[in-house]
Formats: structure tokens, C-alpha cells, sequence
């Protein structure tokens, strides 16, 4: 499920939360996630108290991913947050739309999820996402262009802290 908050209603985005679904979808399945994905779109602040409360970092980021414990992974992979002002930011940088980017962001959180780490691989998630942005015809990945301006500020919480219990009951 898309749930889309904290952004002001008046501002156009330009995204379909039915095409954002069926996107995430498709890349879950791509990536090999059995159970289900919820992603929250939210602003800059909240993904900035996300950030503060599960990694004692102070400071907006674009995507945090929260693992589902092991007992109900197989229904439930996790869960995904992602900053709509970072992502517009990113857009305008790397000349493409806001929806590209938010797919690529989804991508790159999902392949958190699948139990990815870029932070201490040794490129093997750069790989996959290279491959798979391709395969599901998207514009750079976020490994990729890290070297091209201030590294981006994507981030894995610990499995342990999920962002579903943050928001409350469905």
C-alpha cells in the first residue's frame, strides 16, 4: 500500500499512487520479496524524526527501509519511507522526473529489504540494482551516481524498529 502524508494536497507531485503500486509491485517481485511492501511518501521532516528515532541521525534522508522480523516476512516484507522533497531535489539533479525517481528510490529500498547493504558489501547491491534498474527501465541508480555528487543520504534502520508500528493500525 502507498500512503502518501504530510505533504501539503495543493502541491501536484504528478504521481499516481495506482501506478506507483503496480511499479512496486512488479520490482518486488523482480527483486524476490514474498510478502507485501507498505510505503509511506511523506516531506522532508518526517523522514527527518524517522531518521533521528531509529538512527540517531538528525537530518532528512531520501529512503529509509524497516525490515519485517523473520516470523512474518513471508506476508509482510517491511516497510519504506521516502521523502518527496529529497526525491523532487533529486529529480531536478539528475534531470528526470519526480515518478523515475521515486522508482528508483522504491527499487533501492526494496533490495534493502531483500537484505541488501551497499554500506558493507562489497559492491554486490551496486550490481544487482545496476541490473535491475535495467530491467525494469530506470534512470541511474542510486549506488551509481553516489560518485557523481555528495553521497546520498539512504539508510537501513535496524530490523528491529519497523515503521508500520510508527503510524499505527491500517
Amino acid at each position: 500500500m502507498i500512503t502518501i502524508d504530510r505533504v501539503p494536497s495543493s502541491r501536484n507531485h504528478g504521481l499516481s499512487t495506482s501506478g506507483l503500486s503496480r511499479f512496486l509491485n512488479r520490482a518486488r517481485k523482480t527483486v524476490g520479496l514474498k510478502g507485501e511492501v507498505d510505503v509511506l511518501l511523506a516531506n522532508d521532516a518526517t523522514l527527518r524524526e524517522l531518521n533521528k528515532t531509529f538512527r540517531g541521525k538528525n537530518k532528512p534522508t531520501d529512503v529509509l527501509s524497516f525490515p519485517a522480523p523473520a516470523e512474518i516476512a513471508n506476508r509482510h516484507a517491511g516497510d519504506l519511507a521516502i521523502s518527496l522533497e529529497t526525491a523532487t531535489r533529486q529529480a531536478r539533479t539528475f534531470g528526470h522526473t519526480l515518478r523515475d525517481e521515486v522508482r528508483v528510490l522504491l527499487l533501492h529500498g526494496l533490495l534493502h529489504l531483500y537484505g541488501e547493504d551497499h554500506e558493507t558489501d562489497k559492491g554486490e547491491m551496486a550490481a544487482r540494482e545496476a541490473t535491475l534498474r535495467r530491467e525494469l527501465k530506470l534512470p541511474t541508480s542510486l549506488i551509481e551516481r553516489a560518485g557523481k555528487i555528495a553521497k546520498p543520504s539512504h539508510t537501513k534502520p535496524p530490523k528491529s524498529k519497523p515503521l508500520k508500528s510508527q503510524r499505527g493500525s491500517k
